[in-house]
């Protein structure tokens, strides 16, 4: 029998068979990499372990505990809910069930039937039958009109083949189903089940089994709201028993922490429905956190050498034709108001308006960088179903900043702003992060190949020379630059995207951006936006969930309860909150009109740091009893020392802002 030769990630090679397919080389690898093997990648790209691999191809092992083997995984998993459903549910149409983080779903058309708790039971059982008969995934691939006839009973595949013969869509249907605009690809696990789908898949449904079904929500038919109300089943699955367990744990304690609750449990914000949807006002203790957050940014920015601007809600409809903004981002702006003078839109972004301050009168090179630093509020369109509390919203406050550089300034600039940003996550408490550099699309760019090289070379040494591991997403970048994408990782594991620096090479040049260079020339600035907090009411969101709103002492609206042990102690119990309020502390006194075990209750649940008790003897004394949070109690400590003691902790929160980026 003939031998062909593989080449393997770490560069060595491997004589195999003619004909071996990838489950048959990860199997001679090792017998345990034959089992955690759920799909190849030949060449670059993935397929079935089916696939027979050709002499010098080079073959990477993709295994079930890799964030692309779950892909397979999760993906295989739908495949399994719809070939489920259909069988509990005859007529039952089905639509599309990818894979999404942590999970899946599948959307199905029940004509007007909708699912309910004992339903995903049902068909939960009904899918651990199709993994115990361990039935294969086998790919094949078919013309057009033979697949029209194959789904001739399904209205919604039809409509997607229909879009890839016709060359339709966005590209998702040709991404979803593989082939041409003759053919798609089609995976059968029996014969009376068949699904339109690139793979790759799982050999076999018996690899499947770490999965559970999780909720049912309404879904438009390709998110038109005017189109069919479909019913979406969201699903996980894992490599094995003990992750799923543990993804389980991470979303009740996901649901604990979830801002939405705990913002109403602790009084911070609210969601009135007269207000509409994605808009939210703010209660007194959000308020106080906001605003420590606010005058924090502020500072920063103050002593970081931004100058503070402001600019108004709406425009005309001038300024985003000229920034381009109607022409590509019209969707997520809110509906024009016709004027005497003119039409008007509230404004989606900052930037078109930094640029006109930019603009304003002639720039010298001597100016430059400039940093103009806003907290503005903007206002973005987003469909009800996408909303999320502060996560998704449609009114918004950024810490806007936009840099305008030399070329020569721009790589220590992006050194200065990455320093800045990762210092200020971390006086917020945030420690572990993730860089991403997102490079050009080779068939989408504005700008010359040269300025848009030395941009992402810029960013990229900003990121090694601190020696931060960072990911590449090539051909990730927006059209008008490269950039750097910031994730952060809360206390429970999950990361937020919060921070991005932005290149941009469009707007100078939409609005004609101009300084004089030293030699008297004009030359067009580079432009960053830099975005640290993202917005604030999202980061405001992530620090709630991220503290499960026990916020840190400084951040904390309320820092100190003082609870007299009785009425006889009250006129104490105010000496002692005026002292701490004199010193800058925020205190409040609970009468004692209840138990005190009540109080003290009742204050742990409202989450404050510090609950003082004063009795007979600290009266006599002139001291407390200190109660903090997640610590013993401690008795007789003198009010000085309780102040002196706070002050300290409350200082040492903002010595953050002076760690660097290579600061453990």
């Amino acid at each position: 029998m003939s031998e062909i030769s593989v080449l393997l990630p770490d560069g060595s090679e491997r004589r195999v068979a003619d004909g071996t397919t990838g489950l048959a080389l990860a199997s001679s690898i090792s017998r345990n990499l034959g089992k955690a093997a759920v799909a190849i990648e030949v060449d670059g790209r993935e397929s079935d372990l089916s696939t027979k691999l050709h002499d010098g191809c080079r073959v990477r092992i993709v295994t079930s505990d890799s964030d692309e083997g779950r892909h397979v995984l999760r993906h295989s998993t739908a495949h399994v809910l719809a070939q489920a459903v259909t069988r509990l549910y005859p007529g039952a149409k089905y639509t599309i069930g990818p894979a999404i983080e942590n999970g899946f779903y599948y959307d199905f058309d029940l004509a007007g039937r909708t699912f309910s708790e004992e339903d995903l039971e049902r068909v939960e059982a009904e899918m651990r039958a199709i993994i115990s008969a361990d039935q294969p995934f086998t790919r094949s691939t078919l013309a057009i009109d033979e697949a029209l006839n194959v789904f001739g009973d399904q209205p919604y595949k039809c409509e997607i083949i229909r879009r890839v013969r016709e060359g339709g869509g966005d590209g998702s249907d040709t991404a979803e189903v593989g082939g041409d605009a003759d053919t798609v690809s089609v995976y059968r696990n029996t014969p009376e089940f068949v699904d339109l789908c690139l793979g790759p898949h799982v050999p076999s449904t018996g690899r499947l089994g770490h999965f559970k079904l999780q909720k049912v929500s309404s879904a438009y038919w390709r998110g038109n709201e005017k189109g069919p109300v479909l019913q979406r089943i969201y699903g996980t699955a894992w490599e094995s028993k003990s992750a799923l367990a543990e993804h389980l744990h991470r979303l009740e304690e996901a649901e604990k922490r979830d801002h939405r609750r705990l913002a109403v449990d602790l009084d911070l914000l609210s969601f009135p429905t007269e207000l509409g949807g994605g808009l939210a006002v703010w209660h007194p203790k959000g308020a106080i956190v906001r605003k420590l957050m606010e005058d924090y940014s502020r500072e920063r920015h103050q002593n970081g050498g931004y100058q503070f601007v402001f600019t108004p809600h709406l425009s005309n409809a001038a300024l985003f034709q000229t920034s381009g903004h109607l022409d590509f981002y019209a969707d997520g702006m809110y509906p024009p108001m016709e004027m005497d003078n003119g039409t008007y839109y509230p404004k989606p972004m900052n930037c078109p308006m930094h640029c006109l301050i930019f603009r304003g009168r002639q720039r010298s090179y001597r100016e430059l960088p400039l940093r103009l630093f806003e907290l503005g509020t903007v206002y973005r369109y987003e469909r009800a179903g996408t909303l999320h509390g502060l996560m998704r919203i449609r009114g918004f406050t950024q810490d806007d900043s936009h840099i305008y550089c030399t070329q020569d300034q721009l790589q220590q600039e992006i050194i200065s702003l990455l320093d800045f940003i990762v210092s200020v996550l971390k006086a917020f408490g945030f420690h572990e992060f993730s860089f991403h550099l997102s490079t050009k699309d080779p068939n989408k760019y504005v700008g010359s190949d040269e300025i848009w090289n030395e941009a992402t070379d810029a960013l990229r040494h900003a990121l090694e020379r601190h020696g931060l591991d960072y990911s590449v997403k090539e051909g990730d970048a927006a059209f008008y630059g490269p950039k750097i994408d910031i994730h952060v990782r809360d206390a429970i594991g999950r990361t937020w995207q919060l921070s991005t620096i932005q290149c941009d090479f469009n707007l100078p040049e939409r609005f004609d951006l101009e300084y004089v260079a030293s030699d008297g020339s004009r030359k067009r600035p580079i432009m960053l936006h830099r975005a640290l907090f993202g917005s604030i009411e999202r980061f405001f969101g992530v620090l709630v969930e991220h503290y499960a709103g026990a916020f840190p002492t400084w951040l904390a609206p309320l820092q100190v309860r003082v609870l007299p042990v009785a009425e006889s102690h009250q006129d104490y119990a105010e000496r002692v909150r005026g002292d701490l309020a004199a010193s800058g502390i925020r205190v409040d006194v609970v009468e004692a009109s209840d138990q005190l075990g009540k109080r003290i209750r009742a204050a742990k649940l409202d989450k404050i740091p510090y609950v003082l008790v004063v009795g007979d003897d600290d009266v006599a004394s002139g001291t407390v009893g200190v109660n903090a949070r997640g610590a013993d109690v401690e008795r007789g400590v003198s009010v000085a020392d309780f102040i002196g003691r706070i002050e300290r902790e409350i200082g040492s929160d903002p010595e953050a802002i002076h760690s660097s980026v290579t600061d453990d």
